[in-house]
C-alpha cells in the first residue's frame, strides 16, 4: 500500500512538473577579449530550450567568483589556473565546461633588436597580469632559454605595475620598452604605432620547445559552470554548450560582424580592434574532457611555478564536465 501512494506521488509531482529543468540560465560575461562570442548569443538566442537567457558583465574573475559561489551566476569565464583553484579550494563547487581561447601572448616592443627570448637579457619586461597565465608561459619559456627571472640578480627584471589596459599607450609613449600582453592588447598597440612590432611569439616558441601540435597549444581561458546548475539541468546545459560553440565558430569566420556585435552589447572592446584581432586570438570549443592533457600541461606549469596558484595540486576528474 505504501509503495503504491509513493508511485502515485512521484507521478503526481512529474505531470506538476516540479522535476524540470531550470527556466533561466544566468551567464556572467568578462569585459573584454574573453568573451567576444557571447555577442553572438546575446543578439540571436534570448533563450534556449525554453530557457531564459540572461546577462551580468564583469571588468575580472575575482568580481565574477562571488557571484557564482552564491548561486547567482550558473555559467562564467575564467583562466584556468583560477578555475582549478576555486575547484580544488571551494569543495568542487565549480567544474570546467570547456576550453574557450587559446594562446594568444606575445612581447611587444619598439626594439629593433629583440629577435630571441635570450635577447631579453638585462632588460624590465612589462607582464599583463600577475599570477595569471601570461607570467607563468613567460617564466617557462625564459627559464628554457636559459633566463632567470627571479634572485638577486636576474636575467629578466618582470614588473607588473602597469594595469593590462595601459600598457600599449606606455609603450607607445616610450615610457617602457618591452611588454607581454595577450591579444587584442597587441593588436591595438601595432595600430597606433608603426614602431611597436611583436618580437616574440609565445605560441610559436611553447610548440617548438614542446613538439606539440597546434591543436595542443596552452589554453588561456575556460567556461565553467557551478556543479550542482549541471548536475539538476544536464539537457539544458548540453543544448547551451552547443549554442556557444556554434557562436565560436561563427565569430571566427565572421570578424567584421563579431566585432559589431561585440561593440553594440558593450562588451568593452571596439568594434575595429575585434575585427583585426580575431584572427589572432585563438577562439576555440574544445570539450574539458577533451582538454584534459592540454589543461593539466599548463596548471603543471603553475603548479611548478606556485602551488597556491592552482590550490596546491591538480584537480581530479570531476573538475573536467562530460556530457
Amino acid at each position: 500500500m505504501k509503495r503504491t501512494i509513493f508511485v502515485s506521488l512521484a507521478i503526481s509531482l512529474i505531470s506538476l512538473n516540479l522535476f524540470a529543468e531550470a527556466k533561466q540560465i544566468r551567464v556572467g560575461l568578462l569585459n573584454g577579449p574573453t568573451c567576444v562570442p557571447a555577442a553572438y548569443l546575446m543578439e540571436n538566442d534570448s533563450s534556449i530550450s525554453g530557457a531564459e537567457l540572461t546577462y551580468e558583465k564583469f571588468a575580472e574573475p575575482q568580481a565574477l567568483l562571488p557571484k557564482m559561489v552564491k548561486n547567482e551566476i550558473d555559467i562564467g569565464f575564467m583562466p584556468a589556473n583560477v578555475a582549478a583553484k576555486v575547484y580544488n579550494a571551494g569543495n568542487k563547487s565549480i567544474i570546467c565546461c570547456a576550453v574557450v581561447g587559446l594562446g594568444n601572448l606575445s612581447l611587444i616592443t619598439t626594439d629593433e633588436n629583440i629577435r630571441r627570448f635570450t635577447d631579453l637579457k638585462g632588460k624590465t619586461v612589462y607582464v599583463a597580469g600577475q599570477g595569471a597565465t601570461p607570467e607563468y608561459m613567460f617564466r617557462y619559456l625564459l627559464k628554457e632559454n636559459g633566463l632567470t627571472w627571479d634572485g638577486e640578480k636576474p636575467d629578466v627584471k618582470m614588473d607588473f605595475s602597469i594595469p593590462t589596459a595601459q600598457i600599449a599607450a606606455q609603450l607607445i609613449s616610450g615610457k617602457i620598452k618591452y611588454a607581454v600582453v595577450p591579444e587584442p592588447f597587441s593588436t591595438i598597440a601595432k595600430s597606433k604605432s608603426d614602431k611597436v612590432r611583436a618580437a616574440l611569439d609565445f605560441q610559436k616558441e611553447y610548440l617548438e620547445l614542446t613538439g606539440k601540435k597546434q591543436n595542443e597549444l596552452y589554453p588561456l581561458s575556460v567556461m565553467v559552470v557551478r556543479a550542482s546548475f549541471a548536475k539538476e539541468n544536464p539537457k539544458l546545459l548540453k543544448a547551451f554548450l552547443s549554442e556557444y560553440d556554434k557562436a565560436v565558430n561563427w565569430t571566427i569566420k565572421n570578424p567584421a560582424a563579431s566585432g559589431a556585435l561585440s561593440e553594440k552589447h558593450s562588451l568593452g572592446l571596439a568594434a575595429s580592434v575585434v575585427e583585426n584581432a580575431i584572427p589572432v586570438s585563438n577562439y576555440t570549443y574544445v570539450p574539458a574532457a577533451s582538454a584534459k592533457k592540454t589543461l593539466e600541461d599548463l596548471l603543471n606549469l603553475f603548479l611548478e611555478g606556485d602551488k597556491t596558484s592552482i590550490g596546491g595540486k591538480l584537480p581530479d576528474d570531476s573538475f573536467y564536465y562530460k556530457k
